[in-house]
């Protein structure tokens, strides 16, 4: 079932939003060769406990950690540990969640560590520009399909491949909600779009396959052929006036975190 959030409700999710973008971006300023994920984990964890707020992903479904650290290959899901140290011209996808009031923030950027390679740069930048295609999309009487149309015709208009196992979703009192929101698709196709709809928008794209495994970790996904990926999420209201990022720090407007730079 698909839940309708009144005014009020977005207003909480807001402040969640605006926490879990708080906590995303100082991440990304740790995004430094030298540094472990673990130690960015445990950064983000006590930026959203400072603030009154939950880790959304700590606990959920067994996940051990309160961010998902995804490097080079890695989709999504990763699991910071001591043992992973970021290294330069690595990129870094960091997904955070927060709770705060019953309310989930839920978002995602793929951080440059250092100087990226010219095709790692290249991918940052279009995934970054599908996930605005999608956005413009997220609009009253539009279909789920003419989201996942726009994030596909843009990144396969690169060549690059679109994963296909993992969705955006809804979000509110839980982290995944319905309805899925795929990153391919048909336009006109799909559940139609309504004023209160509260969404997460993710684009995964991948420099060559979209075919994933899941490591041993059983949570871990990286591409098949082990060709780079990049992530970027945010969750969205749909609005009479149009798409509204929930997930915004006050620092600026949802996109001001240019390529992989936290700014």
């Amino acid at each position: 079932m698909i839940r309708i959030k009144t005014a009020q409700d977005i207003e909480g999710l807001k402040r969640a939003g605006a926490l879990s973008k708080l906590a995303l971006r100082k991440a990304g300023e740790h995004v430094v060769p030298g540094t472990s994920t673990h130690a960015i984990d445990k950064l983000v964890e006590g930026i959203i406990r400072m603030h009154a707020g939950k880790p959304a992903f700590l606990g959920y479904a067994g996940f051990p950690a309160s961010i998902c650290a995804s490097v080079n290959e890695q989709i999504v899901h990763g699991i910071p540990s001591p043992n992973v140290i970021l290294k330069e011209g690595d990129i870094v996808s960091i997904d955070t969640g927060a709770e705060l009031g019953g309310w989930i923030g839920d978002n995602a950027w793929t951080f440059y560590c250092g100087t990226p390679s010219r095709e790692a740069r290249e991918l940052c930048e279009v995934t970054r520009d599908c996930l605005r295609a999608g956005i413009e999309k997220a609009v009253p009487g539009n279909h789920i399909g003419d989201i996942g149309a726009a994030v596909q015709t843009l990144a396969e208009r690169h060549g690059y491949g679109v994963i296909r196992d993992y969705f955006g979703h809804g979000v509110g009192h839980d982290m995944h909600e319905e309805p899925n929101v795929p990153n391919f698709g048909r336009a006109g196709r799909g559940v139609k779009l309504e004023e209160g709809m509260v969404i997460a928008i993710e684009p995964m794209i991948s420099l060559k396959s979209y075919k994933t495994r899941t490591l041993p970790n059983r949570w871990t996904v990286e591409t098949q052929d082990k060709s780079l990926s990049a992530h970027y999420e945010n969750t969205i209201a749909i609005t009479k006036d149009g798409p509204y990022v929930l997930t915004q720090d006050g620092e600026g407007p949802e996109c001001a975190m240019e390529g992989g730079v936290a700014k």
